[in-house]
Formats: C-alpha cells, structure tokens, sequence
C-alpha cells in the first residue's frame, strides 16, 4: 500500500492500484483515519446523571406538564429561568420509559359498532337515506327523502323538499309508519349519521313510536347498501335528467320512479320478483306459477334442457345488514 501512495502522485491512483493490483476500494479505506471505539458500558461525560435524569421524568409527570409535548414542558421552564435539559434530551428519558406517545389530553373518536340487522320478512327492517338532486341553477338542490324495507326493496314512503330538516325526517317516519300499521317493538329503522338522521328529535319519535334505531359507522357506505343501491339505480335511469327545472318536475319524476321501482321492476337481489310481489306476500304464487310455466316449457322440448327441469328463482328467506362472520367457534367441524 506504501508503494501505490509513493506512485499515485506521479501516475494516478487508478493508474498506481492497477499496476500494483490493489484494488482502489482498499487503497482509499485504508487512508481514512481508524474509527474511535466508543464503550458501551459507559456514558458520555455530558450525559445528565441519574438523580437529573430522574428529576427530568418527575416534570414531565408533572400535573401542569403531563399532558404537554417536550417541546412546550422546554419553553415553559426556560420562560420561568430553569433549563433542565435540551428537548431531545426529554424525549430519550420518555422514550426509555416506553412514553413516547401522544401526551396531549385529546378527544378521542369513539369506538364505532358495526350494524348487524337480519331481516326475516317485511317491515322488521327499514333503511332511509337523503340524496341532493340538482335544481335549475347553480348550488341549487332539491333533496330525496326515501325510506326502504330492506327484506323486500319495497319504498315505504318518500317524498321531495327543498331543505333538509329533521322535522321533514320526523314527517316521514311518521307517515311511514302510519301507512304500513307498524306496531311498537316491530320495526327497526337504519341510517347513516347525517345531520338529520342522528337528530335528537328524530330518535324520541322512534322511542316513543318503539321503534329501535340504528346507524351505519362514520364514512362507511357499506353499512346502508341498500338505499345506497337504490339511489344509484334513480340516478342511472336512461330519462333522469342533468337537472330538474322546479321542486314540481322533480316530484313528477320521483312519482313516476317510485311506482316502476315498486310494482314493476324486476329486482336481481329478490329473485327477480317486483319488491310489492315480496312485500304484500304474492312472492310464493308467482313463484310456483313461474314453476308451472317453466314445466310446461320443459315438456314441450325436453331436449332443450341438459339439465332437467328448469327451477325459478327463489325469493329471499334472510336479508341481512353486515351479517357475521363466523368466527372458529362456529365454524363447522370438517366432516
């Protein structure tokens, strides 16, 4: 290596390491000054003491300082003459204590519930929502109230206004209820936590009414899929247009939205039954005249059917919001 330093002046670095054949990585590592071993078992002659470092952790704990950040427990002291120590400093003493977290006395979100609602037959369960729908101008918006079974899909009631209120809320749930004879400690009616959904004069109506109410999670779409569902099916209709002109065209198209949803729309989720077939018990007639239909077919022309005779689409027997996950104490036992 001595050699490769009394030649590289001369011919280069590069030039002296190939020559000598050693390579330049070595030649520059071992320029470099040796590093300073440091003991582990000992500290820094700077390094606060024991009984320092203990008075440091006992103001932290402090009542006036607990629940302050190192930084503003530092300009405190220093306002008041005192310095302890430097702010990192505090935050390695919290840290060897497993205290490094938020120390600020915040408010924490609660805890939300997951909604778990079964549905076995009509008017156990309700769904209701509020969607905006664009008025003839600017930052004008009409709003949609629509209240919905969810075992049928059956739109209970509704209706259009220009604000939303939890009296218009209250309004509905009340008509609703009135219109479908729903008798106290039946009925249980979710929603999301808007404003008027979660209003204290809604939820006194449902208790004196004895309905049990129910609210999705904050910011969880999925916890109310079925008004969520229905809105999207309103606004993807081929004639729902950009923006209504008046809060008159638009309760002539929600009437007129309503009653195909209701009496004539097939739904996929409900065996493609109309949701009034389900709701009013004609779901198990027109099931077995589909039956009666689809044997005649058969037996007309056996060969069309590889698989025997064709079995209509059944009716829902349990809807459900979020149902459960099976944990392992209720899975079944491998057979």
């Amino acid at each position: 290596m001595k050699a490769v330093t009394e030649i590289a002046p001369s011919v280069g670095v590069r030039s002296a390491c190939e020559a000598l054949l050693v390579p330049r990585a070595t030649f520059y590592r071992q320029q470099q000054p040796p590093f300073r071993q440091v003991s582990h078992g000992s500290s820094p002659s700077r390094s606060l003491s024991a009984g320092e470092r203990d008075h440091v952790l006992e103001e932290l704990h402090s009542d006036r300082f607990v629940d302050k950040s190192p930084a503003e427990v530092w300009a405190t002291l220093l306002d008041e003459g005192r310095y302890l120590c430097s702010i990192r400093t505090m935050y390695r003493i919290l840290s060897a204590h497993d205290e490094v977290r938020e120390r600020r006395n915040q408010l924490r979100h609660p805890n939300y519930t997951k909604p778990e609602l079964l549905a076995t037959e009509p008017n156990q369960v309700w769904s209701w929502d509020i969607t905006k729908l664009l008025g003839p101008a600017k930052w004008t918006y009409y709003y949609l109230y629509s209240m919905l079974d969810i075992f049928s899909r059956y739109t209970v009631g509704w209706m259009i206004a220009e604000r939303e209120s939890a009296a218009l809320a209250e309004r509905l749930i009340l008509e609703s209820c009135e219109k479908e004879a729903i008798s106290p400690q039946q009925l249980t009616i979710h929603a999301d936590r808007g404003a008027s959904m979660s209003a204290k004069s809604v939820a006194l109506l449902m208790a004196d009414l004895g309905i049990t109410k129910s609210h999705s999670r904050p910011y969880t779409s999925t916890d109310n899929p079925f008004s969520e569902s229905q809105f999207r099916t309103l606004k993807y209709r081929p004639d729902f247009p950009e923006r209504f002109g008046s809060v008159a065209d638009a309760r002539t198209f929600a009437r007129h939205f309503f009653h195909w949803y209701n009496f004539e729309h097939r739904h996929s989720g409900i065996g493609y039954l109309t949701p009034a077939m389900l709701h009013q018990g004609q779901a198990p007639a027109v099931t077995t005249q589909r039956a009666a239909a689809l044997r005649r077919a058969f037996e007309a022309h056996p060969d069309r059917f590889v698989r025997g005779v064709p079995i209509p689409p059944k009716a829902p027997e349990a809807v459900w919001i979020n149902p459960p996950v099976p944990g392992p104490e209720t899975d079944e036992e491998p057979q």
